[in-house]
């Protein structure tokens, strides 16, 4: 599973447009936030009013395809990944915390908290620090049975890895943006439905 965490992550750092993503570094701020990041009841904008991004492998070569729908307080998406020629292929949904990616004081929270259906394929969350940059931020696969229902899960900072770099400490004070991430090493499908991301 890490070998593999790395290999996306890898490719994450050729997709020029994540740079848009995350685009600031720099020490943390006294700026605080609330627990809950997305509800999916705007069809646009997480909870904190910002823009949700969406970008998948075809930046780095692939033909990852994804479908997306936001009603009901549900961000459904699906779709095949076709990696590119010898890389994993990915499709990853981010939110933002801030609108200018200054980093946020997360310290008083545990870690993620996903309300989520996964009814096929792979997926991770990273918690995305200004510390970091070369992209391989601290992530956790969610592992759920495929089973139609929804399940509350829980990844806490403390267990977050990055994937090929020296294991540093995520450090809570720095954090700019959530990302989930759906990937695989060869060509698949997947499809999942999440209602809320927040932090506990």
């Amino acid at each position: 599973m890490m070998k593999n965490l790395s290999q996306i992550i890898k490719t994450l750092v050729n997709a020029t447009m994540l740079t848009t993503v995350i685009a600031f570094s720099g020490a943390a701020n006294s700026h605080t936030i609330e627990k809950l990041i997305d509800d999916f009841n705007h069809k646009t904008n997480n909870s904190l009013g910002l823009p949700r991004q969406f970008i998948n492998d075809t930046t780095a070569g692939g033909k990852t395809t994804t479908t997306l729908t936001i009603s009901n307080g549900s961000m459904h998406q699906s779709g095949d990944i076709i990696p590119p020629r010898g890389q994993p292929g990915w499709a990853s949904s981010v939110l933002l915390l801030d609108a200018q990616g200054m980093p946020i004081n997360l310290s008083q929270y545990e870690g993620i908290k996903l309300l989520i259906k996964v009814r096929k394929g792979n997926l991770s969350v990273s918690a995305n620090s200004t510390e970091v940059t070369n992209f391989d931020y601290h992530a956790a696969p969610v592992i759920i049975s495929a089973d139609e229902q929804f399940h509350e899960v829980k990844l806490p900072f403390n267990a977050m890895k990055r994937a090929w770099s020296e294991q540093t400490p995520l450090n809570t004070k720095t954090i700019n943006s959530v990302s989930i991430v759906a990937y695989a090493m060869q060509r698949s499908s997947f499809d999942y439905h999440i209602r809320e991301v927040s932090f506990y």
